[in-house]
């Protein structure tokens, strides 16, 4: 019997992945606030050539429309709309349902615990299921890269088969984990993405002006690669910590051996051509554009949970603070002062004393 699902979210994964699954003959719901933009029909353009057709159950912005009927809700929204999102479902929750997230990187797992009912079935992928971004809004998306295979993480049930439903359901391998915080805690977006964007703007000014919008991954650099090899360092001591599998350095998982091809791997990565830095346009030319998700997601909700980790355990993050302090000045906030989180910033996203002892 084919599970009813929901997708909470109307960015580029919710759009492929609703798409997707409704093609496979899975009756789907979406839950977004833009739902007066929606079709009920969505093509998906594949790397590949292909162009899957979804058909769309019900689309709704009221969570009491979509959410009662569904087995297995799946999150994909930014971490800064994950509490937000949440708090609007629990109610409307069946006892028996399952909550996950695309990816798990951006607090779910913290987040989760903290605002759903004990209890609640979570589950989450490791990294997301595709890479994709939205066509036209509501109607159409791009697919432009697969997973080999994906890595789950679940809490609070026993597996029982659920995550070859989730094989099936995306037609990809899926590996189980043996602890939720090996998805929680990665090395991919929370440590990239601000490597990245530090390397470009460590030394923007306000008032400054590019000439052009350099690519994110195809013009990546040696610099860049210094930045994100030091973190990933800093990620790896911290890790450490835990009983917990362990996870691959970044030269093991883009099969390099040191900064020099490291960098090389990075640009020849072809699903991800063709993606610019975050930047808006002005007048003269191009300035960062520090209200994109890559800054607001992950930086406050990515790299700035492992610095609350690593502060209570100790593990000294340099790299990591240095792009903490520069990255506050840009987006308002307080962070750190030197290199210690301000007190605020500690019940940020959750409480890191009543996780620790609720883990140790």
């Amino acid at each position: 019997m084919k599970k009813n699902i929901c997708i909470c979210g109307g960015g580029g994964l919710g759009h492929t992945v609703s798409g997707y699954l409704s093609s496979k003959g899975f009756s789907v719901n979406v839950l977004s606030n833009r739902a007066n933009l929606w079709s009920s029909e969505l093509e998906i353009y594949d790397c590949k050539n292909r162009v899957i057709k979804g058909q769309l159950n019900i689309i709704s912005d009221k969570p009491e429309d979509v959410i009662p009927n569904s087995d297995i809700i799946i999150l994909c929204v930014p971490g800064y709309l994950i509490a937000e999102t949440l708090e609007k479902i629990k109610c409307y929750l069946k006892k028996e349902a399952y909550v996950g997230s695309v990816v798990s990187s951006s607090g779910f797992f913290f987040i989760g615990q903290d605002v759903l009912p004990m209890g609640t079935k979570m589950f989450g992928f490791q990294r997301v299921p595709f890479i994709s971004r939205v066509k036209e809004y509501g109607k159409s998306a791009i697919l432009s890269g697969y997973r080999t295979q994906l890595f789950l993480a679940i809490l609070n049930f026993e597996n029982n088969g659920f995550n070859k439903m989730l094989e099936m359901m995306f037609d990809t391998p899926v590996r189980l984990l043996n602890h939720y915080l090996e998805a929680a805690l990665t090395n991919s977006n929370p440590i990239l993405h601000p490597s990245r964007l530090y390397s470009l703007f460590k030394n923007y000014e306000e008032g400054e002006v590019f000439a052009s919008e350099p690519y994110f991954y195809e013009e990546w650099d040696d610099d860049s690669s210094k930045i994100l090899l030091a973190c990933d360092n800093e990620f790896q001591q911290l890790i450490s910590h835990f009983n917990i599998n362990k996870i691959s350095t970044l030269l093991e998982h883009y099969e390099s051996s040191d900064l020099f091809s490291l960098t090389t791997k990075i640009r020849s990565l072809k699903p991800l051509h063709g993606m610019k830095a975050p930047m808006k346009k002005v007048l003269n030319g191009y300035i960062p554009d520090f209200s994109d998700r890559y800054f607001m997601e992950d930086i406050p909700y990515g790299m700035l949970i492992l610095k609350i980790l690593a502060e209570h355990l100790n593990v000294q993050t340099p790299m990591i603070d240095n792009i903490l302090l520069w990255a506050q000045k840009h987006l308002n906030e307080e962070y750190l002062y030197y290199d210690k989180l301000q007190l605020k910033v500690k019940k940020y996203i959750f409480d890191p004393y009543c996780f620790f002892e609720n883990f140790l």
